[in-house]
């Protein structure tokens, strides 16, 4: 009877060592990647925690670098066979991933172009070429207004601006200067290097009656009178109006998060960090309008792609990860956890998401949002850094900097365009 048991026991040891044997013999394991974002990194713990549960047999590592060395680790890792089978990329990099075949093209047996069209937000359809979608997002992003609850009632304001003019007499209100005329305290953030070149193109420039580009985004159309008063009003928030100055604390979130901004203009990836800022008691609101009721906004999105370092099983591995990172649940993880706003309208817009208090102003601000289609968005943010520094230290008036300014992101986008 002990012989019995003991055989008995021997054997099945050997098969459950066997079974595990077997099992790590089939397990994958693939690699994603991002930039490091506190909140991002936290919310795709949790998808992959998620993932794992119902994929056993695969595993997924998780690896993020800083914004600023982000794209060069990504561009010399992949060509190597080494890196993220998975990557998560701005939509405005596409064509440079694709012309560099870092990244392929995503299965269109389980990613169906025209259903990805009817499910998903229209500003997707950017990822799109031919039959083929390259990447997909897991969420979207549009521009709102935060304000300072704190300086708001200290300064007796009942609430955020609706209009531009009256977020310029708010900011009046609450900017603040010590004895040689320096701010203190800023009624409203100012920096193209933030979210204020996206603010300027889709936003300003749309509700003085402009059009920024035209042909599909190929032609610069923001050196017109309509993009010059644009950017008049936006130079005057600091030089004419005093309400702000570019450079202040030198990042214009950081002055917010300080408690040393009323205003501040940002997208919904802000919220996380704000939240956890202690001390800070803020609000959000829909971009101001125009007198007339005038609205526009930007949406923008980074999306996930399967690089072409997956091949085989962890090609199949990745299909099925993207699958799951760009489903309902993932994008509602997303939004609680990042505050990034849904890809799909089945989650975006529901009662809950589109009438809260935080996320709604910019869900609401997709109705309205324009993508601005950039070639190179580093390059077409830095025309516009300059573009105002040249009126800021050199004195060169708007017309004329704004004109230096298109051509030479018209440069860009020929050279671009060209060289398809």
């Amino acid at each position: 009877m002990k012989f019995t048991k003991m055989k008995a026991l021997v054997f099945a040891t050997a098969t459950s060592t066997t079974a595990l044997f077997s099992t790590a013999a089939h397990a994958v394991e693939i690699e994603y990647w991002q930039y490091f974002f506190g909140a991002r990194v936290t919310a795709m713990e949790q998808l992959i925690e998620n993932f794992e549960a119902v994929n056993p047999d695969i595993t997924v590592t998780m690896t993020h670098f800083p914004y600023a060395d982000y794209r060069t680790k990504v561009a010399a890792a992949i060509p190597a066979g080494e890196g993220p089978d998975v990557v998560q990329l701005f939509y405005g990099w596409l064509n440079d991933y694709k012309a560099a075949s870092l990244i392929q093209p995503l299965p269109a047996d389980s990613f169906d172009a025209d259903t990805i069209d009817a499910e998903f937000f229209p500003m997707v359809s950017a990822m799109r070429e031919g039959e083929n979608y390259w990447a997909l997002p897991t969420a979207v992003r549009s521009l709102a207004l935060f304000y300072n609850t704190r300086l708001f009632d200290d300064a007796g304001i009942d609430g955020p601006p609706e209009t531009l003019d009256e977020m310029l007499e708010i900011g009046a209100q609450l900017t603040k200067r010590d004895g040689a005329g320096n701010i203190t305290q800023a009624g409203l953030t100012m920096g193209m290097t933030a979210q204020d070149h996206h603010w300027f193109r889709e936003g300003l420039v749309r509700q003085f009656g402009g059009e920024p580009y035209l042909n599909d985004y190929t032609t610069v159309n923001y050196n017109t009178p309509e993009g010059v008063s644009a950017m008049e009003f936006y130079v005057g928030l600091g030089e004419e109006n005093g309400i702000g100055a570019v450079g202040f604390m030198d990042e214009p979130q950081a002055a917010f998060k300080a408690g040393r901004a009323g205003m501040h203009i940002d997208g919904s990836f802000r919220i996380g960090s704000l939240n956890k800022t202690r001390g800070l008691k803020w609000a959000v609101t829909e971009l101001p309008a125009t007198g007339e009721g005038m609205r526009s906004n930007y949406s923008s999105y980074w999306v996930n792609a399967i690089t072409t370092k997956a091949e085989d099983e962890k090609y199949d591995a990745a299909v099925k990860f993207m699958q799951y990172v760009t489903s309902d649940e993932a994008m509602q993880i997303w939004l609680d956890v990042v505050g990034e706003l849904p890809a799909k309208p089945s989650v975006g817009l529901t009662e809950a998401n589109s009438n809260d208090a935080t996320y709604g102003p910019f869900i609401r601000g997709l109705a309205y949002a324009n993508t601005t289609k950039f070639v190179n968005e580093s390059a077409q943010r830095k025309v516009l850094i300059d573009a105002v520094e040249r009126v800021k230290l050199q004195g060169m008036s708007v017309a004329d900097s704004l004109a230096i300014a298109a051509a030479a992101e018209q440069e860009l986008l020929d050279a671009f365009y060209t060289s398809k």
